[in-house]
């Protein structure tokens, strides 16, 4: 079925909500961000860390062991989320539960043998190898993660694109003998990916709690890009949040923008909504969706 979009403008700006026959009025933009921030209030809660990737870092104590274990566990985010834990419970193992120290001092010859054999899905014993000799080699340049992405980012920058590229470029260059199959775990808006783990890496290093861990300063709320993949993607066209159909950079852009005028300071918050309701079972109430009906499991209404 197609999308039908109807324009809406408030505050001089356009939003754009789906429609199909529908017999209520549309709602205004700030029913809209009510709606949209009670469910955010909903799932931003500590409940959401046990099952999620993001339980990993929230493990450790030291900041510089949750910035590195993130990041590891943001790029195998993908699959059934007990299997995710499981490996990541794996991998901390053999780091010896010191991740930063594990990969900032890695010695191939001395270290390589503690990560053969490890694998998620695509990521191969191979890609942990050199991920992990090619970061430990950015971390004794420049110390900590948040150093390897926010060199590449301008204060006055718009969005984090620039930090993505420059990060993910940087690993995959770091050195010559880097095999070409580490590209597909480290994406990059050039190439037109949406660039979701990494994003939602960001969000949690960024972002204050109770769910994001908040470690960072040198990149702002403000600059964080939506995590899409086809799920986020799915909820932020039934609510008219999204017009390009691919999943690509450019609606990671759209996603983003749009919800900027929803939160201008922190519109990665509504991360919650697209992936909270569909990781939950909870559909969207139908005022904001077009739908001429609401079914049992339909979102509370505004109060």
């Amino acid at each position: 079925m197609s999308l039908f979009l109807t324009r809406i403008e408030f505050a001089d700006t356009l939003y754009f909500i789906p429609h199909s026959s529908l017999r209520t009025p549309l709602p205004s933009l700030p029913e809209l961000k009510a709606y949209l921030d009670a469910l955010v209030h909903q799932f931003e809660q500590p409940f959401f860390i046990q099952s999620d990737p993001i339980s990993i870092p929230h493990g450790f104590d030291d900041p510089r062991d949750q910035e590195v274990i993130g990041l590891y566990a943001a790029l195998l985010a993908w699959g059934q989320r007990k299997t995710v834990l499981n490996k990541m419970a794996e991998l901390c193992e053999r780091m010896r539960y010191r991740p930063y120290a594990f990969v900032r001092d890695f010695d191939e010859a001395r270290d390589g043998g503690r990560l053969a054999g490890f694998k998620h899905r695509t990521f191969q014993p191979l890609d942990a190898l050199w991920f992990t000799k090619n970061l430990g080699a950015g971390l004794r340049e420049h110390e900590t993660v948040e150093n390897l992405f926010a060199r590449h980012l301008s204060p006055g920058a718009e969005h984090v694109g620039p930090a993505l590229q420059g990060f993910s470029e940087a690993l995959l260059t770091r050195h010559p003998e880097t095999p070409p199959r580490l590209r597909k775990h480290l994406a990059r808006p050039a190439a037109g990916s949406a660039c979701k783990r990494l994003n939602m890496y960001l969000r949690w290093m960024v972002r204050p709690g109770p769910v994001d861990l908040g470690l960072w300063t040198k990149i702002k709320r403000s600059q964080l890009v939506l995590p899409l993949d086809v799920h986020a993607g799915r909820s932020a066209r039934v609510l008219g949040l999204l017009a390009r159909t691919a999943n690509d950079w450019r609606a990671a852009l759209e996603l983003t923008e749009n919800c900027r005028r929803l939160c201008p300071e922190d519109p990665a918050r509504y991360d919650f909504v697209f992936f909270g309701a569909g990781a939950h079972g909870t559909s969207f109430d139908a005022r904001f969706t077009g739908a001429n009906k609401l079914d049992l499991t339909s979102s509370p209404t505004l109060r």
